[in-house]
Parts: C-alpha cells; structure tokens; sequence
C-alpha cells in the first residue's frame, strides 16, 4: 500500500493522508496505519508535504562498495596527487588501497550517525547550494519507519515493527565533510543542512519480500547515470533495529537510512551538482525524489 498526504485548503499546516487502492486515491481509514495519524502532521514546504513528520532520523553505513567507492572519489577529486599514489597501489596489488576500507567497526555492529530530522524537505522542493559549499552531493538511500516501540528487540520482533519504506536523499556537503570528520565529533554542516523525502511511504509487505533486490537509478537533467541495486547490505534490517534498540527506547515515527546504495553518490560517478540541475532519485516500487537546484 502506498500512502501519501495531501494539503487541504482549510489552512497551511492541514492535511490529510490517503491511500493508494486499486480504485486510486482514498482517504485513510482503518486501525493499520494508526501510528502514522499520532505522529505530529508535518508543514508544507514550498507547497509539499513529507508523509509524515520523523521524530528522529538516524543514517546507518551498510554498503561497504559505497565507503570504498566515494573514499576513492573523494581523492580523485580533491586529493589529485595522492589519487595518483593510490591508484598505483590498488593497479600493482590488486587490492583495495588500506585506507578506502571502511573502519573495523563496520565488520561487527551497524554504525550510524544521527541527523537533522527537522531540515528533512519533501520531494519537489527547490533546493539552494548552500553559501559554505563548492561541492554539492546527492546520496541514494533506502529508509524505513517505526511503527511500534522497540526495546532490546529480537531481529524479527523489530522487523514487525517497521511501518514502511521511503526514498531518502542525504545531501552532502563534501568539501567540508572531511575536516569535519576529523574532529572526532562527526559530520556538522557537511550533513545536517538538509536531507529530503520522497512524497509516498509504502507499506512493509511491498517492500519486504525483496529487500535485497530492489532497482534504482540517478538521473540529471533526463539523463541517467547511475543503475544501482539495494543488494549487498552488511546487515539485515532487522539487526540493525535490534542493535539500536539494545537497552534503547525506540519510538514510532523514528526513521532509519540503510546508508547510501553502491554507486548513488556523485563521488561515486564524478557527477557533483551544479546550479540549474534537475536531479531525480528513483528506488523501484518505493518511490522518487525530484530537486530542482538553484
């Protein structure tokens, strides 16, 4: 089931969420999306709405190729000489160069940060570069919902609890991003100014049966450059929600990312953003994200 909300006209914040059938568009009824109607109705942005308002968001690295991939991007673009060192190395041993890898950690827990839920802008909004960043990025992500509470959860009991599936958009800023990284505190400004939502939540038995599987593509300006896939996850969802909920609360309306796909950064297929672009994220079955940047 694919769920959306609509703005009315009985004033700017009001609106009401509806339901895709085989009929088309019908406005929600029924106890199986209750959790959605408690959570606080999301604002209007520049005439869109999200699907709902989270009341957390965190983003979780599960895609090591992505870590390698845009680690190798980031040197190719702002590291030319040392790019040079590196290449050299992966050509003569075949391997990956040591620090592309992504930290021992990954291996053995779901590691994550916590974002700015409140700078998250539906699908549709025109985006500004912002005034502190040359090198706008884009990435491709997969997110889910809480719909029930969680603590020290078991990996099916959380995977119960998923209330659906969103396309996410964290945007980047990537310039910044390293130095930040290396305070020890974490991304700042590189990550929190902004992140979007696709307009459409879907239910988890759409999603679910093919996690693992599912298409997706970047597309600028109606070309596209990058076919990627959700295969490939370090760990399942599942296990994640059971990680954070050890001796955690965990509410309804918290949204999770999976980390970026493989390939769906601008990194990662040397294609920042540029003012006047039209970007377009598109994850098959779930939904799309569209910007125009300004």
């Amino acid at each position: 089931m694919r769920i959306r909300r609509q703005i009315t006209s009985i004033g700017p914040e009001t609106s009401v969420i509806e339901a895709e059938t085989a009929q088309g568009w019908t406005a929600l009824a029924g106890d199986e999306l209750a959790w959605l109607t408690e959570l606080p109705p999301p604002s209007p942005v520049a005439g869109f709405v999200l699907p709902f308002q989270p009341r957390s968001f965190r983003d979780v690295l599960l895609y090591q190729d992505h870590w390698i991939n845009s680690s190798r991007g980031y040197v190719r673009r702002f590291m030319p000489s040392a790019f040079r060192v590196t290449s050299a190395y992966e050509r003569l041993t075949g391997t990956t160069f040591p620090a592309f890898r992504p930290p021992q950690l990954f291996h053995t827990q779901p590691v994550y940060y916590f974002g700015n839920h409140l700078t998250i802008v539906p699908s549709g909004v025109p985006v500004a570069i912002p005034s502190f960043t040359q090198a706008l990025d884009y990435e491709l992500e997969l997110g889910f919902v809480l719909a029930k509470p969680l603590r020290n959860a078991t990996a099916q009991e959380a995977i119960e609890a998923i209330g659906g599936f969103v396309v996410i958009n964290d945007f980047s800023a990537r310039d910044i991003q390293r130095d930040e990284m290396r305070s020890g505190f974490g991304p700042q400004k590189s990550k929190h100014f902004l992140s979007s939502m696709s307009a459409t939540l879907v239910t988890p038995e759409d999603i679910l049966p093919r996690i693992e599987a599912l298409e997706a593509a970047i597309e600028i300006n109606g070309r596209r450059i990058a076919s990627l896939s959700s295969a490939g996850m370090r760990f399942s969802l599942g296990e994640v929600l059971a990680h954070l909920s050890n001796d955690e609360q965990l509410h309804p309306g918290e949204l999770i990312a999976t980390g970026t796909l493989p390939g769906g950064s601008g990194l990662e297929t040397r294609r920042l953003l540029a003012k006047g672009d039209e970007l377009r994220l598109i994850i098959d079955g779930v939904g799309e994200i569209t910007h125009t940047i300004q």
